[in-house]
């Protein structure tokens, strides 16, 4: 007979294992050694221990789920103590129940780590549908329709596979769809109205910058040189004001407008360039006589100054017309001349007229007579000892005798 610590062999090849119960013929191995029988009975168990070893590791290492491990346990539970092994069955038991509570835990942490992955899904999925929403809020004219475009679909893409990786519960699920798909449509809702307002007016702005262009090329030839000009530039104010077409319209119609424009420009600067020349020897004469005009000034006989003033201005329009250039300048100059005899006039006028100086002398007479009187004052408020009577009487005084002083000079210049 052959014995271990948990199980011996008969003599008849029957093998045993030992219990708390006691011993239990586990079965017998014909035509085999007691130690051969024994030990094929000693690696059913070994086998058995192999898979509660097994389960043990994958638990901790947090390689198993929850439910797997419960089902090895409930699978290998019933089979343990009844097995056909031999070795420390109750040990063995004992060691795979006692894995339950790691599975517990695993359970745990599995749940905590759904929670938090759904938790984590739906901050994400949520970011992402408050970014559309975003996207799709602003008025249209204030909305950068290209990179939000872009922007918009890189948000789908992501959604999709959100969606693929990360499952929310329906209810969610759908309320953050309906809100994602909700943004998405307002702002391809919004980019129609836009463009098609934007198409809309490019064509208006088109049919307008074509009349304008049509009216600029009749105008080309003309040699109406001022009144074309002026509605060269009332073209030009128009053609700001008609909006943007597209880029292309706006190109080949702008080089068309330019070319009428720069044709009429190139033909009135010839035609100034021709008149300059030919108005060259009236500049001469205008110069001159601009020069004998300013040496009547400053002007000492106004009359004289005028009768030679009436010969200069004749003689003036009689030189003809000057380069458009110099015309400002001369023009100019002469008006200061004519200016300075008019105001020559003016003053001899002014000195000579009667009752002016009556009014002047008039003035004098009355200051003469108030200063006169607040002398009178003055002494009569000294002789009192009254020193407030006599210091407003000392600055009446002195305010009317400024002002004859004054008055005397403006008679004076009817005399002088």
């Amino acid at each position: 007979m052959t014995e271990q610590a948990w199980g011996r062999a008969d003599d008849d090849g029957t093998v045993y294992v030992r219990t708390a119960d006691g011993e239990r013929a586990v079965g017998s191995y014909p035509g085999a050694t007691h130690e051969e029988a024994l030990a094929y009975f000693v690696r059913k168990f070994e086998d058995l221990e192999a898979q509660v070893n097994l389960l043990e590791q994958r638990l901790k290492a947090g390689q198993v789920s929850a439910s797997d491990a419960d089902h090895t346990i409930k699978r290998l539970e019933p089979t343990i103590l009844e097995a056909n092994a031999v070795g420390d069955l109750q040990g063995l038991h004992d060691r795979l129940t006692g894995l339950a509570p790691l599975a517990d835990e695993a359970r745990a942490k599995a749940q905590a780590a759904k929670a938090e992955a759904k938790a984590e899904a739906l901050a994400k999925r949520t970011a992402l549908v408050e970014e559309a929403e975003a996207l799709a809020e602003p008025e249209p004219a204030r909305i950068p329709w290209k990179s939000s475009g872009d922007r918009l679909r890189v948000l789908f893409d992501e959604w999709r596979t959100l969606q693929r990786d990360a499952k929310l519960d329906k209810a969610s699920e759908d309320e953050l769809w309906k809100r994602f798909s909700h943004a998405r449509t307002a702002f391809d809702r919004k980019r129609r109205h836009h463009f098609g307002a934007l198409d809309e007016q490019r064509s208006h702005a088109k049919a307008e910058k074509e009349r304008l262009v049509a009216e600029a090329e009749s105008l080309s030839t003309s040699t109406a040189w001022g009144p074309t000009s002026g509605a060269y530039r009332d073209l030009m104010a128009q053609w700001k004001a008609a909006g943007r077409a597209s880029k292309k319209d706006d190109d080949t119609l702008w080089a068309r407008f330019r070319a009428a424009q720069d044709a009429f420009f190139a033909a009135r600067d010839a035609a100034n360039t021709a008149q300059n020349e030919e108005f060259a020897g009236n500049l001469v004469r205008k110069e001159e006589l601009l020069a004998e005009a300013q040496k009547l000034l400053p002007v000492k006989d106004a009359a004289a100054a005028r009768a030679a003033l009436r010969d200069l201005q004749a003689r003036w329009d009689a030189a003809g017309k000057v380069p458009r250039a110099d015309l400002s300048r001369l023009e100019g100059g002469l008006r200061k001349v004519e200016q300075a005899v008019h105001d020559a006039e003016q003053e001899r006028w002014r000195r000579s007229d009667p009752a002016a100086r009556a009014r002047a002398q008039d003035m004098v007479g009355q200051l003469e007579k108030a200063v006169a009187g607040l002398e009178a004052e003055l002494a009569k408020q000294q002789s009192a000892g009254n020193e407030r009577k006599v210091k407003e009487a000392e600055q009446a005084l002195a305010a009317r005798r400024e002002w004859l002083d004054q008055a005397r000079r403006g008679l004076e210049e009817f005399t002088g």
